[in-house]
């Protein structure tokens, strides 16, 4: 009896549970139901333009002058696509927007080609200057593109490439790569160096290994690159405005080009507006598992 109440005596009673950290607890706090609700409010509230310029494309000019959008939900037989067979019967805007793609997409594959190459060159190949060569690409991310303007455009004048398709891309193509070396840069230079020297053990040139090892393993940041590219392409307005005439004009010089000859055309103007965002949202969407894999990986990193 003395050894057992010995026993009970020397046993060490459970420690309390840590209470958690005020860190912790607010966290919990932000996975509850009422935030959820809240972000979910905030969502809505954020479409809110997108959802009332569809609308409004869809409505009749004398509907649009008369009230405003939202009176839809109570008349919904003011909806129509008057608007959008008027929009494809304007030659200037279809045009137009058939020469925002052969800018766009020539634009965002050059960037994401070049910058692929050069990062990978920068993260792994030595070659005199390297340090130096790439201090010199991450120093041109401070340029801005209004500077550089009326020089390169007095430039494309003199080669013949001011007013074209092509001078407009080659300049989107010269302010992209910048970002696009430092990005691709950095993300490669986290590559594992056993892994590619696995792979030139294995016989694989550098060609090889960029093709079947650094590209595969960089993709969500290749994707990542691309999205921003195409977006910043597709939405510009400056560049094209000084280097385009009225044959190359993209989808945003047309439709200001509209505004200022026909001042109340929104029959032409809401439908085209609409187009002109919904496709790089269509974009963004059908590549946001591999965008977010980007930035969570150059976070992580």
């Amino acid at each position: 009896m003395t050894a057992l109440a010995t026993d009970t005596r020397g046993t060490t009673p459970p420690a309390a549970p840590a209470r958690p950290s005020l860190g912790a607890r607010i966290t919990r706090g932000l996975g509850g139901p009422l935030v959820r609700v809240l972000l979910v409010l905030v969502g809505l509230f954020w479409l809110v333009p997108t959802i009332g310029l569809l609308i409004s494309s869809l409505r009749s000019p004398d509907d649009m002058s008369a009230s405003g959008w939202w009176t839809v939900f109570t008349k919904p037989s003011q909806l129509t696509f008057g608007s959008y067979q008027k929009l494809l019967e304007n030659g200037d805007i279809t045009h137009s927007l058939l020469n925002t793609v052969l800018i766009t997409v020539p634009a965002t594959v050059l960037v994401v080609v070049i910058g692929s190459l050069a990062g990978y060159a920068f993260a792994w190949m030595e070659f005199p200057g390297r340090d130096w060569w790439f201090l010199g690409v991450v120093s041109l991310l401070v340029v801005p593109v209004q500077v550089a303007l009326i020089p390169i455009a007095e430039l494309f004048g003199k080669i013949g490439l001011f007013g074209t398709i092509l001078g407009v891309v080659l300049f989107h193509t010269g302010f992209g790569l910048p970002f696009a070396v430092f990005l691709l840069r950095n993300f490669f230079a986290e590559i594992p160096r056993e892994l590619l020297e696995a792979a030139r053990l294995d016989g694989a040139g550098e060609l090889r290994l960029f093709a079947r090892v650094v590209m595969p393993l960089g993709g969500p940041a290749i994707a990542s690159l691309g999205i921003f590219q195409f977006l910043w392409v597709w939405n510009d307005m400056l560049v094209a405005l000084v280097f385009t005439k009225s044959g190359t004009q993209p989808i945003t010089v047309a439709l200001q080009t509209q505004v200022r000859q026909f001042g109340n055309n929104i029959d032409v103007l809401a439908p085209g507006a609409f187009i002109s965002m919904v496709i790089p949202l269509a974009v963004f969407f059908a590549f946001q598992r591999q965008f977010v894999s980007g930035v969570m990986a150059g976070a992580v990193k």
